[in-house]
């Protein structure tokens, strides 16, 4: 009989990376998933933890967040959120330009339990104002964008910094327009890394945008509300966003303050565009609501009627291939033994998005436990152990 650290057992293991879906024990040993399925209900743990009634996913990743805490005025505690999101791996979204990504590394990502991944900022500082009493737009000072600073710490990094990120709009860019998404790429291009680019009220507008993002760049805060929209007034799709997911641009939720609306999900959705990314852009500002964290977003989405297995592909597999980090995308054997426990709780929810419009929905997603590294790392309720 083999002998395991952990067995999840009982639960629906829903892994969009290797086409699973189905009520399987599944077991992790020296920090991997070890076996699924046959294997291992024959086999025992030193903790075992029934999850019947539970869905199973692979480690969830949140490809835009802000969790630089205390080095920023809008980052937020990892190891804490994550024990009310699920998130295994987070990707702190330009909180750091090149002047203090070291501090960054030293002091919050590698005292991390749960696991940091980066988009470093095209601006020197990253962003710096961003707070009730404070809100300036980095990007509104070409002086601080240097292409040369930002590759240069990129490349001295790659272990962590998976792309760059660039915050352009009326409020963040102000009369800079398009420029600064220009030295984004050029930093980008010289490290080899995608963009990410913000985009907020106009200018520039959305579809501007869209023409300069190149094939693997995203586009985040892609369900923004009127103005800088996807979507014309009757709902439907502006062609030039069809053409920017044909050439390859990636479309990231990341919900936030200010860039989610029912309205725009609605018209999206009916037309038959979902998002590649399903994201928070948790921060200080809206982790009290109305994003409050992924799982959230997450339930908003599967009310509004997307299907739960596209629901995880946006938040595992998808991710996962943008991060080049393949191991963290699924529970085939071998892989990075995180894995996220959720249940579906039934009954009457509101959820709320940016405008302040309320949407009664009959089920939202909440933790049952998380798995880090092979271990039972944050239970949501008492366990057994040692069964």
């Amino acid at each position: 009989m083999a002998r395991f650290d952990l067995i999840l057992r009982g639960g629906r293991v829903l892994d969009p990376g290797t086409g699973r879906d189905e009520i399987a024990d599944i077991a992790f040993g020296d920090g991997k998933v070890a076996a699924i399925g046959t294997e291992a209900a024959a086999g025992t743990a030193a903790t075992e933890r029934r999850v019947d009634g539970c869905v199973v996913t692979p480690g969830q990743i949140d490809l835009h967040a802000h969790v630089y805490w205390g080095g920023t005025s809008l980052g937020v505690e990892a190891d804490r959120l994550a024990r009310r999101s699920g998130t295994t791996t987070w990707v702190d979204v330009g909180s750091a330009g090149p002047g203090n990504f070291l501090g960054f590394r030293k002091h919050v990502i590698e005292r991390s339990e749960t696991r940091i991944l980066a988009y470093l900022h095209i601006s020197f500082a990253g962003i710096f104002g961003f707070a009730h009493e404070v809100m300036v737009g980095e990007a509104g000072d070409l002086r601080l964008l240097s292409p040369e600073a930002c590759a240069r710490v990129a490349r001295e990094h790659p272990d962590l910094v998976k792309g760059i990120k660039v915050r352009i709009g009326a409020n963040t860019s102000v009369a800079n327009g398009l420029s600064p998404l220009f030295l984004a790429i050029e930093a980008a291009d010289r490290a080899g890394l995608p963009v990410m680019c913000h985009i907020d009220r106009p200018p520039p507008r959305y579809v501007d945008v869209l023409e300069v993002l190149r094939p693997g760049d995203i586009l985040t805060h892609c369900f923004k509300p009127f103005p800088n929209a996807p979507c014309y007034a009757d709902g439907r799709v502006r062609e030039q966003v069809w053409r920017a997911r044909e050439k390859g641009v990636i479309f990231d939720i990341a919900h936030g303050k200010g860039s989610f609306s029912f309205h725009t999900a609605r018209a999206m959705l009916s037309a038959g565009f979902w998002p590649d990314v399903i994201s928070s852009d948790v921060h200080t500002l809206c982790i009290d609501g109305p994003a409050f964290d992924n799982l959230v977003t997450m339930s908003k989405f599967l009310c509004l009627g997307m299907p739960l297995e596209e629901i995880v592909r946006a938040v595992t597999v998808t991710p996962a291939r943008i991060l080049g980090r393949p191991d963290l995308a699924d529970l085939s054997i071998g892989s990075t033994g995180d894995a996220t426990v959720i249940r579906i709780v039934p009954g009457r929810h509101v959820y709320e998005d940016v405008l302040g419009e309320k949407m009664e929905g009959d089920r939202r997603l909440v933790v049952d436990s998380i798995v880090l590294r092979g271990r039972l790392w944050h239970t949501a309720e008492p366990s057994t152990e040692g069964v």
